[in-house]
């Protein structure tokens, strides 16, 4: 599927009304969530590296533009040691705080924030400190977003149909339960209301779709107020 095309009449409808062109997303989370995988999957080519080892490979913020309409920019993990972490908050609330003006109003330059979290990790205590000290302070709740990757690996790689790239009945009940799950774990952690989270794999491209219907369907309906 040529994802730069994915809903487009929707996506400009959207836009028209919201006044902005493109719209500007954030895609952030842990070290290793998997934030490059994703945007190489539905770029469908490598515009972020992928880190292999233990190191991890997003060390600055870059912006990659899926079409006319989209623009994603990719953030440094945050679990990469304190004083790398430090570095990396105030880069991702930088990008918060950057304002563009028009007609004499100041607005938000980054539309929407989505936290990527690794669905085979059930310690989200990093991602829970990055939601509620460097995102939540800097933009308003219902432009944060929450997607689980890794969903070939939420029961430890067992129940994942490798040949059809997709999960079983048992692993597909587990993945909308993690979901639920997460949803209220960050309430109750942040005392963020999000909506359910979507997930998907990026490394076999499941659900790709629905992650970009995720931010479709949650496009803004007016400017971002500063």
């Amino acid at each position: 599927m040529n994802y730069s095309k994915y809903r487009e009449g929707t996506i400009v409808s959207k836009l028209v009304q919201l006044g902005v062109h493109p719209l500007d997303v954030m895609i952030t989370g842990v070290t290793g969530a998997g934030k490059s995988t994703t945007l190489n999957t539905v770029f469908q080519k490598d515009v972020a590296t992928v880190g292999d080892g233990v190191d991890p490979e997003t060390m600055s913020i870059d912006a990659y533009s899926l079409n006319e309409d989209i623009r994603l920019w990719d953030t440094p993990g945050l679990g990469d040691g304190t004083y790398n972490d430090l570095v990396h908050s105030k880069g991702i609330i930088n990008l918060l705080n950057k304002t563009y003006t028009y007609n004499g109003v100041k607005y938000g330059f980054i539309d929407l924030a989505l936290v990527i979290i690794d669905g085979s990790n059930r310690d989200m205590g990093t991602t829970y400190r990055l939601i509620n000290d460097v995102i939540l302070p800097n933009i308003q709740s219902d432009r944060i977003l929450v997607a689980i990757n890794q969903a070939d690996f939420a029961m430890k790689g067992r129940h994942w149909n490798n040949l059809n790239k997709k999960p079983d009945s048992e692993l597909e009940q587990f993945l909308i339960e993690k979901s639920v799950s997460v949803q209220s774990r960050v309430k109750l952690s942040t005392g963020l209301i999000i909506k359910r989270p979507v997930y998907y794999s990026a490394l076999h491209g499941y659900n790709i779709n629905k992650f970009l219907d995720f931010i479709i369907d949650n496009i803004p309906t007016v400017r971002r107020p500063i």
